[in-house]
């Protein structure tokens, strides 16, 4: 038998007041597609940064095709071959794609090569990316695309992959299984976190699982059910999402004929977006990124308000050139897509991260209540469950799930009339996952009018009274989600709703 290709032994990480790792072990063999599950801040994240050298553990020892190794730098990592996609991204902003995808290769290869090597394995691997432009005007699931193809060029024998299918539509999430399939064939090992478990089952022969910390649990996935898979990850199954019909009242939320230029070279042009929502609905809005998210997400809660007047209104006023302060006082909030930089200020505590779109803990003059600042934290990481160690640790020290929570919950507490969320479960695992969902439908059925905008069907399916579909800045027609089915809004994610059904899957096939 050939040595595994990589052995962790006892790993163990401590952190102040938190042991993020104990005593975990795990084997993955040549070839084998290898799942790590855990509930948020199980110690997934840092047990991957360990392996890929981010991270140093305070015991235990990896080996690496039967060699024990000390891996203290990312550049050793991949040295020795290993290749990590990180949930949280590390872009360079300013850079182009091509630039920052350079910067992770040895210098064997010119820029103008590597912009050739970009084209040809995002050709290969179905992720379309230009590599002439600007980190800084991808969307979020565009930058996890970047990751992604910067992995694969270093020609990986294990590869990490956190999350890396909510970038794809229903269709091209088989091409990549295939992609990773074709890789392990041919002896590349690889380390996959998902948080959709169908996925886990479908693609992994492996899987280890984290709670606490510790290895809770091993498997073969695929002789599993989700059910078991979220009793080993969390200690029960998570509670069964009951929608109840919606009973829409007046519209909140009106968009007319909503045409944007793009505001850089490399954007989405809005082309005559029109929709509304209503009190007491769940409006969803699926698509690939990449395809004007961004930019209608700006233009709706106030960042980029260029738009016409009449265009945006919110309880029948113009609002098209609100910005967003005097937006969130006439009852619109927002959960942005991307959690650091946007939905957070890194360095900043929980706490004070409240200030950025609540000001109840403000009083006339700007002097801020410590107190109730404090108090409206602790109440919202109860409420929704965010493992921290208090209401002042940095932003940037939560797990990614765990944030997410916290900057749901912190739009969610503030009793909106309008909420709109992009991505609200990215990250997230099955029990926070089913607990953020159900405050989105209870809000709803207290009269709230909710926007969706999530490139993971089964979440706008489990949620959304209306779907829609955004593909190259224009907008589907509005279909009821009952009548709805994967395959056709796969088809309208290609912009092919102005086609018959059967013409559309011949597209798609293509």
């Amino acid at each position: 038998m050939p040595a595994p290709r990589l052995q962790l032994t006892d790993i163990t990480k401590r952190y102040p007041g938190v042991t993020a790792n104990e005593a975990v072990s795990l084997t993955v063999q040549p070839g084998e597609i290898h799942a790590v599950l855990g509930e948020n801040g199980a110690g997934k994240s840092t047990l991957m940064k360990i392996i890929y050298g981010a991270v140093q553990a305070d015991e235990g020892s990896i080996a690496v095709d039967g060699q024990p190794v000390r891996v203290e730098t990312p550049q050793q990592a991949r040295a020795l071959g290993i290749a990590m996609v990180f949930q949280h991204f590390s872009l360079f902003d300013t850079l182009t794609v091509a630039e920052n995808v350079w910067l992770g290769l040895d210098r064997s290869h010119s820029l103008a090569q590597v912009k050739a090597m970009i084209r040809e394995k995002a050709s290969v691997y179905g992720l379309p990316l230009d590599p002439e432009r600007a980190v800084h005007t991808l969307g979020v699931g565009e930058r996890q695309r970047v990751e992604i193809i910067r992995a694969l060029l270093t020609n990986p024998r294990l590869l990490i992959l956190d999350e890396p299918t909510s970038v794809l539509t229903p269709q091209a999430v088989q091409g990549l299984f295939e992609v990773l399939r074709r890789l392990a064939a041919e002896g590349c090992s690889i380390l996959y976190i998902s948080h959709k478990l169908h996925e886990i089952r479908a693609l992994c022969t492996a899987c280890t699982v984290l709670r606490g910390g510790r290895v809770s649990g091993e498997c073969n996935p695929q002789q599993e059910s989700n059910a078991s898979l979220s009793r080993m990850m969390i200690g029960a199954e998570p509670p069964a999402l009951r929608k109840q019909p919606s009973a829409p009242g007046k519209q909140v939320l009106e968009v007319y004929g909503l045409s944007l230029p793009s505001q850089h070279q490399f954007g989405t042009e809005l082309q005559g977006v029109s929709f509304e929502v209503r009190a007491g609905e769940v409006v969803g809005i699926a698509g690939v990124s990449g395809n004007g998210q961004h930019e209608l997400l700006a233009a709706l809660d106030g960042e980029d308000v260029r738009a016409a007047p009449g265009m945006v209104r919110l309880h029948g006023q113009d609002i098209s050139r609100w910005g967003p302060r005097r937006r969130r006082t006439a009852g619109m909030h927002v959960v942005p897509e991307e959690r650091l930089g946007r939905g957070a200020v890194p360095m900043l505590g929980l706490a004070h991260n409240l200030l950025l779109t609540r000001r109840e803990a403000v009083a006339p003059g700007g002097w801020i209540r410590m107190g109730r600042l404090r108090e409206q934290a602790q109440g919202i990481i109860e409420r929704f469950g965010v493992k921290a160690s208090g209401v002042d640790v940095p932003a940037r020290a939560l797990s990614g799930g765990n944030l997410q929570k916290y900057i749901v919950g912190r739009e969610i507490d503030a009793g909106p009339q309008l909420l709109i969320l992009s991505q609200p479960t990215w990250g997230v695992d099955v029990g926070a996952q089913a607990q953020i969902h159900a405050e989105i439908l209870a809000l709803r059925d207290a009269g709230c009018a909710v926007l969706v905008v999530s490139e993971e069907l089964d979440e706008l399916f489990a949620l959304s009274d209306r779907l829609l579909v955004l593909a190259r800045g224009r907008l589907s027609p509005s279909i009821p989600a009952s009548e709805a089915t994967v395959e056709q809004l796969g088809a309208w994610m290609s912009g092919l709703w102005d086609v018959s059904p059967l013409d559309a899957a011949a597209e798609v096939q293509a």
